[in-house]
């Protein structure tokens, strides 16, 4: 590697270079609008059977740190797995491109704990958070696609380094400490997709969260670990992808010029479904709203995306809920048939209805003849429904609403996600108010002013 020092080392000097009052506006703007909506689908989350078994598993002693969608606390580490458990659970929470994966989840959880016990103002929470993306996505510019496509589930391989980063950040650590912390996040990241459609895909946040917390924590008190962890023959980026198959310099190239988390920016899903399924949803409603379909009216469906994305979506018989967010045949169905996918349709056994079984049994999933492996844009879709009077109608998606900076979700769709989301675990009331301070984050003092309201806000 051509650098004069560790690149864990120059990651720390630059990890902790960065400073609140010098981020870029839109930078401000897009890390509220993360934090916001990780907030909103962990409270929606912190119900769901997945959470609830790694609280009842840890036992949760009673500790400082919150834990979502309940007014009790447990130790920070804990806190953090259940959170973060909880924040993926519905798989709902926002994406990365480059990061291929979901950036905030892996990060929030471990920063909200972290915080218990310290004042942290929201200005610090932001800087750390934009830290941790800016690490985890930077390092995905080294490995990805290969590192996805070889079944590695980036969101909790990289986005352990983001966990430590930002944790190392919100505790000022030097750059040689924050070097440790990235040193020791290598040791813990893991996380496969053979393992997505069950609970094991949220669990991999959750553990992810716990071991970035852990790994900050850790090196502040002179863990030792060895700082050639990128460059090592034996190292995260040779052993993880293999010879050949990495760019180390793109971790350093262009570093926040600009952040990441301005450009290409983060994706912010509208429905609780995987998000590759998304392009495909945005491509059924245009048709279903623009001809009037009915169920009833349709012969048969095509649904090609990118071969990227039908990997882990191709599901015409999904056996779960959990199963069913990750098929683009189910998801389709129910946009067509009802013109939405909301949180309904992936709870209990939702995913056996009959009349969509039925109407799943009509939809093909293919492959884009045009969209090559090698493409980065790879959230692209079309969909053609041919109905049973013998109309063809075709509509292509190039990326979903609310994917990248370049296409945000309107504010008023976001909010009313987080209100939704919220309302399963607070009061209205509550949530309005959890809503109202999260728009103020970067003026608020301390963060312990949201920690009590999402405490005394339980429903």
């Amino acid at each position: 590697m051509s650098m004069d020092m560790p690149l864990a080392r120059a990651l720390g000097a630059r990890i902790q270079a960065i400073d609140f009052a010098a981020l870029p506006d839109a930078a401000v703007g897009w890390a509220k609008i993360g934090i916001l909506d990780t907030v909103g689908v962990t409270l929606a989350g912190a119900s769901e059977p997945c959470a609830r078994i790694a609280a009842r598993v840890l036992g949760a002693a009673p500790g400082p740190a919150l834990i979502f969608g309940t007014s009790r606390g447990a130790a920070p580490p804990d806190a953090a797995l259940i959170n973060g458990t909880a924040a993926h659970a519905l798989d709902f929470d926002d994406c990365s491109n480059t990061l291929g994966g979901h950036p905030s989840a892996p990060m929030l959880p471990a920063l909200f704990a972290l915080a218990e016990g310290r004042t942290v103002s929201g200005a610090d929470l932001i800087a750390a958070y934009v830290a941790g993306f800016e690490t985890e996505t930077r390092i995905a510019r080294a490995v990805n696609f290969h590192h996805y496509e070889k079944g590695w589930h980036p969101t909790a391989t990289l986005g352990t380094f983001g966990a430590a980063a930002a944790c190392a950040h919100l505790l000022r650590l030097t750059p040689a400490q924050t070097a440790t912390a990235l040193a020791i996040a290598a040791s813990f990241a893991s996380g496969i997709k053979a393992n997505f459609g069950t609970m094991t895909k949220p669990l991999h946040v959750g553990h992810c969260a716990r071991n970035g917390l852990t790994a900050a924590l850790l090196a502040a008190e002179g863990f030792t670990a060895n700082h050639d962890v990128f460059d090592h023959a034996q190292g995260f980026f040779l052993v993880f992808n293999g010879a050949g198959n990495f760019d180390p310099d793109a971790v350093l190239r262009d570093w926040a010029a600009p952040f990441d988390i301005q450009h290409p920016g983060l994706a912010i899903k509208q429905y609780p479904c995987c998000g590759s399924t998304h392009p495909a949803i945005d491509a059924a409603l245009a048709l279903r709203a623009a001809h009037g379909l009915t169920a009833e009216q349709i012969e048969h469906v095509t649904s090609w995306t990118h071969p990227r994305r039908l990997a882990h979506t191709n599901r015409p018989q999904p056996g779960s809920a959990l199963d069913a967010k990750f098929s683009v045949q189910y998801c389709l169905a129910r946009a067509l048939a009802e013109g939405r996918v909301v949180l309904s349709h992936f709870m209990g056994d939702a995913y056996a209805d009959p009349a969509i079984r039925a109407l799943m049994q009509r939809i093909e999933a293919a492959p884009h003849p045009a969209m090559a492996m090698a493409d980065t844009a790879h959230f692209g879709a079309e969909v053609r429904v041919l109905t049973k009077d013998g109309r063809s109608l075709v509509q292509q998606v190039d990326r979903p609403l609310g994917r990248t900076a370049e296409n945000p979700l309107p504010a008023a769709i976001l909010e009313a996600k987080f209100l939704d989301c919220a309302g399963r675990s607070l009061r209205p009331d509550a949530a309005a108010g959890v809503l109202d301070l999260l728009r103020r984050l970067d003026g608020l003092a301390d963060v312990a002013v949201l920690r009590d309201a999402l405490a005394e806000g339980v429903a």
